[in-house]
């Protein structure tokens, strides 16, 4: 399939940097040969493109020049920022640091499954059980609810996205003091209609 969009080109770009990254790529370092007194090009040259890729990949779907993540929609912007930082970590493989996002206690639903999560253990399980990364191209806040679509990626970690790779996913998230409370999977709901809202509350 190709791609038209730069933004999506970049995207699974950086992914592939990241998850490169993460599965231990290590760069020869420029030491002159005891031989030649010349410095070993390819790995160091290797290394200098991943910097320079990296250096435009940014930590999220998209930002703007002042760091803050440039998403389509309406949404809080400091849901946005929750959101989007919440799911960088996740992509890039960091459990611990995503499980962190969330508030104790908080409850997680991805149908059929009710998590309630009541320490930080908990938390970090409910994460490792998530197969895929994502990337989030929109949000929209409505009433306590903010809902973003996401893009669906490989991570590092256990699980696999297999085919869920580049389809969208929507979450609807209530967030309060920077903290996730309640994370909603939205979508398909149990009898295989759409289920456009949380079915239920905290």
């Amino acid at each position: 399939m190709f791609v038209s969009n730069p933004q999506d080109v970049k995207g699974r770009l950086c992914d592939r940097v990241s998850l490169a990254i993460a599965g231990g790529v290590r760069f020869a370092s420029p030491i002159p040969s005891a031989h030649t007194g010349q410095v070993a090009p390819r790995g160091f040259l290797a290394g200098i493109v991943i910097m320079i890729t990296l250096a435009g990949c940014g930590g999220g779907g998209g930002h703007e020049s002042g760091g803050e993540p440039k998403i389509a929609g309406d949404a809080d912007p400091e849901d946005v920022r929750v959101i989007d930082a919440w799911v960088t970590a996740l992509r890039r493989g960091d459990v611990d640091a995503a499980a962190r996002y969330f508030a104790i206690p908080s409850v997680a639903e991805n149908p059929p499954l009710l998590v309630q999560i009541r320490n930080l253990d908990d938390a970090r399980r409910f994460n490792e059980s998530l197969p895929c990364g994502a990337r989030l191209v929109r949000a929209a806040t409505q009433g306590q609810f903010t809902t973003a679509t996401f893009r669906l990626t490989e991570r590092p970690g256990p699980g696999i996205c297999g085919p869920g790779a580049g389809n969208a996913a929507k979450t609807s998230f209530v967030i309060r003091d920077g903290k996730i409370v309640e994370w909603r999977r939205i979508g398909t709901g149990g009898g295989g209609g759409v289920q456009d809202v949380p079915s239920q509350s905290a």
